[in-house]
């Protein structure tokens, strides 16, 4: 492929790659990650209410990593709320998880920046080390995409943006997070989850995490093979070498 194709596409993958650190960044940052409705049962238990009248017992809220805000309502009116995760709720989710998505989805802007980085230096200078060249950009979209995890014999790999939602959505539906945010400081009612939906933060990792594989197919496109790729011919050298020893 011409020198100038391959500029071209070493700028588009520089280019979306830059785009999701910005995106990863913005989304880090929003409480916007999920959005919840939530039934007061207690109230609506004490009334019996069913139908149309669970509206007055409904509230909703939205949050991210960081903050987020809501509505309660018991039949006594709205009660709007705020909440921060550092340091009010610490007591009531699980933390380790927590700190899991914020740092991995740290890990993964960080990543991300430098593989930005490598595109643009592949395509305006000129790669001299491994590292700097074609194979350093594998690396680097393998690692966002991939991280390897050692374990006791074996190796799970995992992936940096799909890591970060994972552990997101089982902090939310496994472990229960909308519903010990509403019923933080909550002693005389209960509150039940009863819809989540993923809002626009949460899908913006799983575009960046798609980004990578279009970045791997777009260096592939330039013209080299990926990795630990062996040609044909290649192979019937090396079986020829190895039957003359």
């Amino acid at each position: 492929m011409p020198s100038q194709q391959k500029k071209i596409i070493f700028c588009m993958a520089g280019v979306l790659s830059f785009a999701c650190a910005l995106g990863v960044v913005t989304a880090l940052g929003t409480p916007l990650w999920i959005k919840t409705t939530v039934l007061c049962k207690t109230g609506a238990l004490l009334v019996n209410a069913s139908g149309q009248e669970l509206d007055k017992f409904m509230g909703e809220m939205q949050y991210g990593l960081f903050h987020g805000e809501g509505v309660r309502q018991c039949g006594l009116g709205a009660r709007p709320f705020r909440f921060s995760f550092f340091p009010d709720l610490l007591k009531v989710i699980p933390v380790s998880i927590h700190v899991n998505v914020i740092l991995f989805s740290a890990i993964f802007i960080v990543l991300t920046m430098v593989g930005a980085a490598f595109f643009m230096y592949n395509a305006f200078g000129k790669p001299f080390e491994t590292l700097h060249g074609p194979l350093g950009l594998y690396l680097l979209s393998f690692i966002s995409v991939a991280l390897w995890l050692p374990a006791t014999r074996y190796q799970a790999q995992g992936s940096c943006g799909c890591l970060v939602m994972i552990l997101f959505a089982s902090e939310v539906k496994i472990h229960h997070l909308s519903e010990k945010i509403a019923n933080y400081k909550e002693g005389t009612y209960v509150y039940k989850t009863q819809s989540e939906k993923y809002a626009i933060s949460f899908w913006v990792i799983f575009i960046c995490f798609s980004v990578h594989f279009l970045n791997g197919l777009l260096i592939r496109l330039a013209g080299f093979q990926f990795p630990f790729a062996k040609s044909k011919d290649s192979e019937t050298t090396n079986v020829a070498a190895d039957l003359m020893y």
